[in-house]
């Protein structure tokens, strides 16, 4: 029986062993991965910036501007491209929405996202795009991938319509979590006038008319948790100006907006909450898991051993039968 146990100890001790690896190399990057219909909002706000009045073509300093960004995975659109693509794709529809502290919409830009479930790297397909725009990005954008590295990234910028490094610049904690600091800079760049302007009869395409030119600069910075790579944080110091042109009369150019862009506080603690949430689920099947089952593995492996050592021990010296009274003779 003991022989037998050590047999069955020794069988479940391989499979848990060998379960270890497979969960860490096969399965996490087959299960892994972003939900389809995933929706996410975030509100971020520059105290104190500057913003361009088109109805008086002056900038002036305004108490804030509010940015709203939501991400909404669109399910219909993912299942159509993955039967062309052969992989699992997600598609997100994308909105940053602008506006100023009396609720003023100064513009808005809609956004296509398409890019691989697993490794968030893009995938290009019609109706990838940027304010009406046909794109074809490279690199990652709102997103790291899991297990995100110590290394530099190539990342998307939608204003630019470009991809440029972000810096991997170290190791932090941020409200509880250890994350990875990001930073990019996007020099002066011309970019395209936004298809949707505050004021009426003021129009991208008088705007190009008139001879004027849009320029942009940012400095973008993410703490990024490196288990999920979602980021728990970001900020913005960002300059827009008009240059050159009629309109502008007889200056050189102006400021359309400049200001420190920074997650509002509420989103920060939502953001954090949900990260901590999402990356229990990825340690499970990268850390706790494996190397559970790397254990149990072990132990079942030492415990079968101990029963066959067991087992083959000789046991306790048999009796001597006591010999059998011989006849007397008479």
């Amino acid at each position: 029986m003991r022989r037998k146990a050590s047999l069955i100890l020794l069988a479940f001790a391989v499979f848990c062993t060998a379960m270890s690896p497979l969960m860490r190399w096969y399965a996490f990057p087959r299960l892994a991965k972003i939900p389809p219909s995933q929706y996410q909002e975030a509100v971020l706000e520059a105290k104190n910036p500057t913003l361009l009045d088109y109805g008086t073509m002056r900038a002036k300093k305004i108490d804030k501007v509010t940015i709203v960004q939501t991400l909404k995975g669109n399910v219909e659109a993912s299942e159509r491209i993955e039967k062309s693509a052969d992989r699992d794709v997600v598609v997100w529809d994308a909105l940053s929405y602008i506006q100023d502290g009396d609720g003023k919409m100064v513009s808005k830009v809609p956004e296509r996202y398409i890019f691989d479930a697993h490794s968030q790297e893009p995938v290009h397909a019609t109706g990838e795009m940027v304010d009406g725009d046909p794109v074809k990005r490279e690199g990652i954008e709102f997103k790291w991938p899991f297990l995100t590295e110590k290394r530099d990234y190539e990342y998307f910028d939608a204003q630019a319509r470009i991809t440029r490094p972000i810096h991997y610049k170290g190791t932090q904690t941020f409200r509880g979590v250890e994350v990875y600091y990001f930073e990019q800079t996007i020099p002066w760049t011309k970019v395209p006038f936004p298809k949707t302007m505050p004021v009426k009869g003021i129009t991208p395409e008088s705007l190009a008319e008139s001879g004027t030119t849009r320029w942009y600069t940012t400095v973008r910075k993410f703490w990024v948790d490196p288990t999920t790579g979602a980021p728990v944080y970001g900020e913005e110091i960002q300059k827009n100006e008009l240059r050159g042109g009629t309109l502008l009369g007889d200056r050189d150019k102006v400021t359309v907006f400049a200001g420190h862009v920074k997650m509002r506080e509420d989103y920060i603690k939502d953001t954090v909450d949900l990260v901590k949430s999402q990356r229990v689920l990825v340690l499970l099947m990268t850390s706790y898991l494996p190397w559970g089952f790397l254990g149990l593995g072990l132990f079942l492996l030492a415990l079968s051993l101990w029963l066959e050592a067991r087992g083959r021990r000789p046991g306790d010296p048999r009796a001597t039968p006591a010999p059998e009274p011989e006849p007397v003779n008479a």
